[in-house]
């Protein structure tokens, strides 16, 4: 069933970080601050809300090792564990693995959202208690696009199976698809977007907050100032001296075009010399959903419920949009929600309100 929000006023955040994304992806120049971590909005605390715990572990990965990068495969994740974890010994629950945007990592990404208060909040207000797994994602260039590269290592596989296992093997989840949500915001709901489409058999529900980077990037030349600061990169050391603004574009290169040959980046870029770049180019089409959502469309099917929600002043509300016109076109069932707000002024009350609700009613809590 598919529900469309009014548009509205309200949420005054701005979306400086969201169009800098955009168009560092796109090679233009933008200013992006030197940390993409906002402060956002909590929601009013749920009195009567019980504790839940928070575990900060790490996981490692065999499909992050030997990547050009040199980024651990001994990955930061937190684990909130539901109020009931500890008296209810025997108890199993399913789990939600929540995907970070760009620039940020697991533990800013929780402040974001404020965990554990929305959690604790969510369950106080009827959502049924599960466990929520926030990974950490970001590399040398602040994000992996959860895709899979040899220059960055296999980030996909590291959500949709290394991680999966780990929580599988030491907590007491349900281990079944139909007991799994995944949920993603920004790059994260890219993540979302990616992963869902490709690992339905892991993945019983699917929610995308924001989703960034569904179509396909247009080339255009890096600014004088931004070539000379590349040229000058020697070591991966000299990488943290590059302008802000480069880092995004870098960040998609090297999940979407690796080149093992080309050190100390390993990346093709898809504008070299002020010349557009066809091959490359068409290596970042092929990782844009809006162009291979076609060729999953029988996987999708395989999830209970699936939604899209997007602030109405948010820039990236058209790709959205475009995506669930193609989720329609095929009759796949999606809930598609455009909410007053910007890209991050409500993304803490839509996790406790709509996200976490979301998976509760859709999300097995039977033991088979």
């Amino acid at each position: 069933m598919t529900t469309r929000d009014k548009h509205g006023q309200g949420g005054a955040r701005s979306r400086a970080f969201a169009s800098a994304l955009m168009m560092a992806l796109l090679g233009l120049a933008a200013p992006v601050a030197a940390s993409a971590q906002v402060t956002t909005k909590a929601p009013p605390p749920v009195a009567g809300a019980k504790p839940a715990t928070v575990q900060k572990i790490k996981v490692h990965s065999a499909a992050i090792e030997g990547n050009l990068e040199g980024e651990s495969a001994d990955r930061d994740v937190l684990v909130v564990l539901p109020p009931g974890y500890q008296s209810h010994s025997k108890q199993r629950y399913p789990v939600v693995y929540a995907l970070h945007g760009y620039w940020i990592g697991a533990q800013q990404w929780s402040g974001e959202i404020h965990v554990p208060q929305t959690v604790e909040s969510a369950f106080a207000k009827g959502a049924r208690e599960m466990i929520v797994v926030l990974p950490d994602s970001k590399t040398i260039h602040n994000g992996s696009m959860y895709s899979s590269s040899q220059t960055t290592g296999d980030f996909e596989t590291f959500v949709a199976r290394d991680l999966v296992a780990y929580v599988d093997r030491h907590y007491r989840t349900l281990p079944r698809r139909e007991s799994r949500g995944l949920v993603g915001h920004s790059m994260g709901g890219y993540g979302a977007s990616r992963i869902g489409m490709r690992h339905a058999d892991v993945f019983g529900a699917l929610y995308m907050m924001s989703p960034c980077c569904l179509s396909a990037r247009e080339a255009a030349p890096l600014s004088p100032e931004a070539a000379a600061a590349l040229a000058q990169v020697k070591t991966k050391e000299d990488v943290a001296k590059l302008p802000g603004a480069l880092r995004p574009q870098l960040a998609a290169a090297a999940a979407w075009s690796p080149n093992p040959q080309k050190p100390p980046l390993y990346l093709d870029l898809p504008v070299e010399n002020g010349v557009a770049r066809p091959e490359v180019l068409a290596k970042w089409a092929a990782n844009a959903p809006l162009a291979f959502v076609d060729q999953y469309v029988s996987q999708l099917r395989r999830y209970k419920a699936i939604a899209i929600d997007v602030g109405d002043r948010d820039s990236l509300k058209g790709d959205a949009g475009k995506l669930h016109e193609t989720l329609d076109r095929y009759g796949l069932a999606n809930g598609f929600e455009i909410y007053p707000g910007d890209h991050t002024s409500d993304v803490a009350g839509r996790f406790q309100d709509h996200v976490l609700p979301f998976f509760s009613q859709n999300l097995s809590f039977q033991a088979r």
